[in-house]
């Protein structure tokens, strides 16, 4: 059996699944397959080479995931996107939370500094004395907080004038990390206990993009020579760091990266969260193939002409820089594509392809985000597949009441 005719027989085997476990169900909906979710999981501990993984929830977004993930060995503790989602998760009785980036969330500083169970819980993460300063002006409690320290990683070329990487953390070199690790521990009411550090030109960027070869290859170049000066630089942090404050962990990497960052000595503990459902953005590495989780279908309403169909709705673009990478795209039936004069649209999403004559009115198309968790915020509900039939049904946190912006 070919690779192509493999594929081509699972994807027809998972559409049938799909649209069975599904038939008493109208679209729009979403689900996420759970042996795809689990067999992503287990890939991601195989790349974590022992060491363990922080889910990242913000490529999650549901609590019952959350669980059904941390319960597995290999996976210890999560990594929130905001200190209203650390506060919530926290009392939802998750007892490791990183909050990853910095907060000017005075109430919510108010409620960690008054509540000695979400203060062991929750870490959050600073880059400037002036975000301590904040969080003392909010305090209305006197319990500790718990501080994790971020590393800028970018790679910087041409005596610094070229930047590749996120535009993250202003705490570049190891001097600078220890000079505000010390003023951590000199303030009242602080704990340094981390330091994070995620490479996202690494995690973040597809090497092996089909169609183009010549970029692909500037990519796996530029990230080679990122991964070589971050290995060093971040161990010198690390030790400067560490002479400082006795740390708990060191947090690295994200899905792209996982088994390139967990064999750093420096590194205690690596990120992941998308690699759990492998959202399309996340198709062209060459380090790992991931099962596609996380879909949604739309239902066909029209069927304008040969070789076309209508979709109600589709317009869910994810975040970052604007271009036909953010938009969903159609997974099932195989074989359908975007127009390129409409994309994905606000009220109809025309498709183009051989099977749209075997479509019907009423039938499902089923569409994979560009991006993890933010289909979550799309719906109230996921759907969960186990085989062709579904098992539960559970909220985002959409679903909750709560979005966490």
């Amino acid at each position: 059996m070919t690779p192509a005719f493999a594929h081509a027989t699972g994807a027809f085997a998972d559409r049938a699944r799909y649209d069975r476990a599904t038939a008493h169900l109208d679209a729009p909906l979403a689900v996420v397959d759970l042996r795809a979710f689990d067999a992503n999981a287990a890939d991601l501990v195989r790349r974590a080479r022992g060491k363990p993984i922080r889910v990242a929830t913000k490529s999650v977004r549901c609590r019952a995931l959350l669980a059904r993930v941390l319960e597995r060995d290999g996976f210890a503790g999560v990594m929130s996107h905001t200190l209203a989602e650390s506060l919530w998760l926290a009392r939802s009785g998750v007892d490791d939370v990183l909050l990853a980036y910095p907060s000017a969330d005075r109430a919510g500083f108010a409620e960690l500094t008054s509540d000695a169970r979400l203060a062991r819980a929750v870490t959050v993460t600073v880059d400037d004395p002036a975000q301590l300063a904040l969080i003392d002006a909010a305090r209305t409690g006197r319990e500790e907080i718990r501080v994790c320290l971020e590393l800028d990683t970018s790679l910087r070329l041409l005596a610094g004038r070229v930047r590749v990487g996120a535009l993250r953390s202003p705490l570049r070199d190891p001097a600078r990390l220890a000079a505000l690790a010390h003023a951590v521990v000199r303030r009242p009411g602080f704990r340094l206990v981390g330091l994070m550090a995620y490479e996202a030109q690494v995690a973040g960027v597809a090497d092996a993009v089909a169609g183009r070869p010549l970029r692909s290859r500037a990519v796996r170049l530029l990230q080679s020579v990122s991964r070589r000066e971050l290995a060093v630089r971040r161990a010198e942090a690390v030790r400067a760091v560490r002479a400082v404050a006795d740390l708990e962990f060191v947090n690295g990497g994200g899905t792209g990266s996982v088994h390139l960052t967990a064999a750093e000595a420096a590194v205690t503990e690596v990120a992941a969260g998308s690699g759990l459902y492998q959202p399309h953005l996340f198709d062209h590495y060459t380090g790992f193939t991931g099962r596609p989780a996380a879909l949604f279908a739309l239902p066909v309403v029209r069927r304008p002409g040969p070789g076309a169909v209508t979709v109600l709705g589709g317009g869910l673009p994810a975040s970052g820089p604007p271009g036909r990478d953010r938009l969903p795209v159609p997974h099932l039936p195989a074989g359908l594509r975007l127009t390129r004069q409409e994309g994905a649209g606000e009220v109809q999403t025309p498709l183009l392809g051989a099977p749209a004559d075997d479509l019907s009115v009423g039938g499902k198309v089923w569409f994979r985000h560009a991006k993890a968790g933010e289909l979550c915020e799309r719906f109230a509900g996921l759907h969960l597949i186990d085989g062709d039939r579904v098992a539960e049904t559970v909220p985002t946190y959409r679903g909750e009441g709560k979005t966490f912006l």
